[in-house]
């Protein structure tokens, strides 16, 4: 009985496209049906290696490294200037799992900016944040140590919890030309020692120099004082 052989079907040409990135890893450009654009590498049809993404809802853009259709390595995140329309770095640096993650500099809206370690999308380990009114903190965040920089070139040097002076720290008023040293809790000093620091070499110097301490055991007082509040070995 003869056989018939039929023609085989030809596959568009777009499929044998997809199917050479899939294996090769080539860059070609996809367009969602929401409108977001992906400019990049492939591998087995989830955006892998460089790539480039828009969001046509926002018009942000985001370029640098993915891993298995997830931003992961290092890329950097932009918008749009909602005035100018000119692309405005948000975040630079490195990437896990869609997050921010490892090493990395944030540029907030205020203009104020953080550059540290990030873990899981948040801030976590060492950073450094300038603030608008001109201060920087660097140090631990999620609680550790850190300092405080004010604007007045005031500084706080001590422990932290909850973006809050916590535990033993050290404040030096260089505008006065005084220190005190002691316990924080939440924002507030409860106990410590008040010296003059500086005081010949001081801006706005207080009037009068700090009195000397006319306690019969003043360490003592100070010790129990510092055992009722610091609790930042907790």
């Amino acid at each position: 009985m003869p056989v018939v052989k039929y023609p085989r079907a030809v596959d568009p040409l777009w499929h044998e496209w997809d199917e050479k990135a899939q294996k090769c890893g080539l860059r070609h450009t996809i367009y969602a049906v929401n409108g977001d654009q992906y400019t990049g590498e492939w591998l087995d049809n989830l955006k892998h290696g460089k790539g480039t993404q828009i969001w046509k809802h926002t018009g942000a853009i985001y370029s640098g490294d993915w891993k298995f259709g997830k931003r992961d390595g290092y890329g950097s995140y932009s918008i749009p200037d909602p005035v100018t329309k000119e692309y405005k770095k948000v975040y630079t640096g490195w990437w896990k799992n869609d997050k921010k993650c490892g090493y990395g500099t944030l540029f907030y809206p205020s203009g104020e900016c953080y550059e540290g370690e990030w873990s899981s999308g948040l801030r976590s380990g060492w950073g450094r944040m300038c603030y608008r009114d001109g201060s920087v903190y660097e140090g631990q965040w999620l609680g550790g140590q850190g300092m405080l920089c004010l604007s007045n070139d005031n500084r706080y040097e001590g422990g932290w919890k909850d973006g809050k002076k916590h535990g033993p720290g050290r404040f030096f008023y260089l505008d006065k030309g005084q220190l005190l040293e002691g316990i924080w809790v939440a924002d507030i000093p409860k106990c410590g020692i008040m010296i003059d620091f500086g005081r010949d070499e001081a801006p706005a110097p207080t009037q009068y120099p700090i009195p000397k301490i006319e306690l019969a055991d003043p360490d003592a007082v100070l010790a129990e004082a510092q055992a009722m509040f610091d609790d930042s070995q907790n």
